[in-house]
């Protein structure tokens, strides 16, 4: 039963992770466009988004 419950995990993880960077791709993109607008309120909002993403990477990566 253990190993069935990691097979998933591994599926899952590796339809997810490719998810996520793609967020993490966008926001990055919204941050860099922020900067360039001088957007304070958009740059703080889209750190906290990146921050959020970073946590999911690394529990899907492990």
């Amino acid at each position: 039963m253990k190993h069935v419950m990691e097979a998933l995990r591994k599926r899952e993880a590796e339809e997810k992770l490719p998810v996520i960077r793609m967020e993490i791709d966008y926001e990055l993109v919204t941050l860099h466009d922020a900067m360039i607008a001088g957007d304070v309120e958009q740059m703080k909002k889209t750190k906290r988004r990146l921050s959020e993403l970073r946590k999911q990477l690394i529990e899907w990566s492990i």
